[in-house]
């Protein structure tokens, strides 16, 4: 084969083919292995030497389609319930794929004022379904990560100005450490973005008060206190990874306006506990941040690299990410918005579509629906797991996250550790449902996360049938 140009009618017959295989690849997921390592030496039949001549369009779109729906761990299903990792909703996985099919690129208005208008439709959208103000700005971004290196950047650049520096042009040289003030709920994405921003992820402080890593709110504002007029950086963390756990972000609103602080919320998943009249008291106060991070491709449930980073201050990411002086792009005073001035990202995939396709499909309502049925869910495992003789429930049940471990009768706590340990990977072997281990206050336990649109509850009663079948045998 040769030039793709001598290919491209083979274009809408390469998608046919992923058409006739996306059928029958959902249909399955509700019945299939989340992961079958017996097909994992398959994988490498993708490999070899970089082919001289080609196999041409459609071949090559079979032997991934293959490979891939034999070989995948099928995170798109209801019983893969490690990390915290959302599905597809049909929508958003048909958006995708315009996605693809338009292949825009979103980073300037004027390569696709479609992906850019798009972009300020979502992000309002958004806005109004997290209770968030109207004025604040926003980009979309790859990921939480990226968004939490967002609105720290921009905590960065608030900082250096009221140092009298301008950290995009001149750097950090000659300041000070920016102190960086939050409890042991923080998420490694918060050090990671430190660390990426010349910051120094060791930096950031935590103030806790019990071995689960909770805020001790007092020691935090001595420490306010003790800086003496100095500006801070206080990360509050909505939606803990083993627990669901949150801090008080209202109080932490209040210590910020009263120190004049820049106050950081992460919120990757935890953020959509305002979607919930149930659970939105643990978002409280979000809407005074100064910026806030969450997660699309978790509870939003579209496909992966997708987040959104909120600031109060509409004209700071544009400060922040802008203005870098190439001739051939727009300045920050043109009306038409460019999204690659308000990121770290230049060229972007257009991921506005797949999240107006969901959030136009669904509304409101549905979200609120698929968000309480989730936290039914975890509430659900959370009661089977502490009427249990064999389980125990190592925190209370906040939101989609249950946290427990298996303790059969009659095994010395000394063993629980080890045997935990061998009863995730043995999960993880077995394949019916996916779930690994973590370390909480201590303990290595299990901690199952629903977030994923297709989970119910027969699920989580799977789940309890494959560890009590498994755990003896160990």
């Amino acid at each position: 084969m040769a030039d793709p140009w001598k290919e491209q009618d083979d274009a809408a017959n390469a998608l046919a083919l992923v058409q006739q295989a996306a059928g029958p690849y959902l249909d399955s997921l509700p019945e299939r292995l989340v992961h079958d390592s017996a097909q994992d030496p398959g994988i490498d039949d993708l490999g070899g030497p970089l082919p001289e001549q080609g196999d041409g369009t459609l071949a090559a779109v079979e032997e991934l389609l293959a490979v891939g729906t034999r070989a995948a761990v099928h995170t798109a299903g209801p019983r893969f319930f490690h990390l915290v990792v959302g599905g597809a909703t049909p929508a958003a996985l048909a958006g995708d794929w315009i996605t693809a099919l338009l292949d825009q690129n979103s980073g300037l208005w004027v390569t696709s004022p479609l992906a850019a208008r798009t972009e300020t439709i979502v992000l309002g959208w958004l806005k109004d379904l997290f209770g968030l103000p109207q004025d604040f700005g926003g980009v979309l971004t790859p990921s939480a990560t990226f968004a939490n290196l967002t609105g720290l950047a921009a905590a960065r650049y608030w900082w250096a100005e009221r140092h009298g520096v301008d950290v995009v042009a001149d750097g950090l040289t000659g300041l000070p450490r920016m102190p960086v003030l939050t409890s042991g709920l923080v998420h490694a994405s918060t050090r990671k973005a430190l660390q990426v921003l010349g910051c120094g992820r060791d930096t950031l402080r935590t103030f806790v008060r019990d071995d689960a890593g909770r805020l001790d709110l007092a020691a935090l504002e001595r420490a306010l206190v003790e800086l003496d007029g100095a500006l801070a950086v206080i990360v509050g963390n909505l939606g803990e990874v083993n627990t669901g756990d949150s801090d008080p972000i209202a109080d932490l609103a209040d210590l910020a306006e009263r120190y004049r602080a820049w106050l950081h919320v992460d919120g990757a998943f935890g953020l959509f506990a305002a979607v919930s009249p149930r659970t939105a008291h643990l978002a409280r106060g979000v809407e005074r941040a100064d910026s806030i991070t969450a997660d699309g491709h978790k509870w939003l449930n579209v496909p992966q690299e997708s987040g959104f980073s909120f600031v109060k201050d509409s004209s700071i990411l544009g400060k922040t990410f802008g203005g870098w002086g190439a001739a051939y792009l727009p300045t920050l005073d043109d009306e038409r918005i460019s999204y690659n001035m308000h990121g770290p990202e230049s060229s972007r995939r257009a991921r506005a579509f797949p999240i107006w396709a969901t959030l136009r499909a669904y509304g409101r309502s549905g979200y609120r629906e698929m968000v309480e049925r989730h936290l039914d869910v975890a509430a659900h495992l959370g009661r089977v797991v502490d009427e249990a003789d064999d389980f125990e429930l190592l925190a209370p049940v906040q939101l989609c996250v249950t946290c427990f471990r298996y303790r059969p009768p009659g095994v010395p706590a000394a063993d629980l550790d080890s045997l935990n340990a061998r009863l995730g990977q043995a999960i993880l072997d077995d394949g019916r449902v996916y779930v690994g281990t973590t370390t909480y206050r201590g303990m290595t336990a299990l901690r199952p996360t629903f977030v994923n649109w297709r989970i119910t509850e027969p699920e989580a009663d799977l789940l309890v049938r494959v560890i009590r079948e498994i755990g003896p045998r160990l």
